[in-house]
């Protein structure tokens, strides 16, 4: 219980990082808005992201645009997934398009808001991915599931039985949309244990993240 009560009350390290300073300022008075102890630092290109992330602070939460100055297409979010793989990855892109969303959850991130969005969505997002969950526009849910190919489990049964039964109860609440905090009290275990159930659901399952195990948990689960 000691170290749950720890995990609820340490300040969260948030990294911003995007090019644009009237931007970062806007983060910068919007994110406290979802976490009011927010430890923020900054980055303006791919190299102070990474630079930022390999060093010795653990980051709760990285809010990424992904034109930054350096990166390439999806470079940079992919680099950060390789280097941080639990940390959530926010993406606020100028770029509003389902596909663009869909990809950056198939690679990794943990939820996307455009910058067109209003205000509320994000503080939304920061306090959903914060609280354990995932989020992603209602069109980006939708060109996520019709693009999503059918990850091959050759057989039903073993699939099954490569999770243990609380673990199919943790994947069942994560199919319903439900943050850690969420499947701690359903399940009353602490969120720590949560977390440690839902990283090896997801390397069971050889899927990135939890939409990706939410849209294959039919498939995981007994009928």
């Amino acid at each position: 219980m000691t170290d749950s009560v720890a995990f609820a009350t340490a300040a969260k390290r948030v990294l911003i990082a995007d090019d644009h300073p009237l931007y970062r300022d806007a983060l910068r008075a919007i994110v406290p808005q979802a976490c009011p102890d927010a430890d923020l630092r900054e980055a303006a290109c791919q190299d102070e992201v990474l630079r930022e992330v390999t060093s010795d602070a653990a980051f709760d939460l990285i809010i990424l645009d992904l034109n930054l100055p350096g990166a390439v297409g999806l470079s940079c979010l992919t680099r950060v997934r390789e280097t941080a793989p639990l940390t959530p990855i926010l993406i606020v892109s100028a770029l509003d398009d389902p596909g663009t969303m869909s990809d950056v959850i198939r690679a990794g991130g943990t939820g996307y808001v455009p910058k067109s969005a209003q205000r509320q969505m994000l503080v939304d997002a920061i306090r959903v991915i914060l609280g354990g969950g995932t989020y992603l526009p209602m069109e980006g849910m939708i060109a996520l599931r019709d693009s999503q190919p059918s990850l091959a489990v050759a057989d039903n049964e073993a699939g099954r039985d490569a999770l243990t039964s609380r673990q199919r109860r943790v994947l069942e609440l994560l199919g319903h949309g439900k943050s850690n905090k969420e499947i701690a009290l359903a399940l009353q275990i602490s969120e720590i244990t949560v977390k440690a159930h839902v990283s090896s659901i997801l390397r069971k399952m050889g899927v990135n993240n939890r939409v990706q195990a939410a849209l294959e948990a039919h498939k995981w689960l007994p009928e």
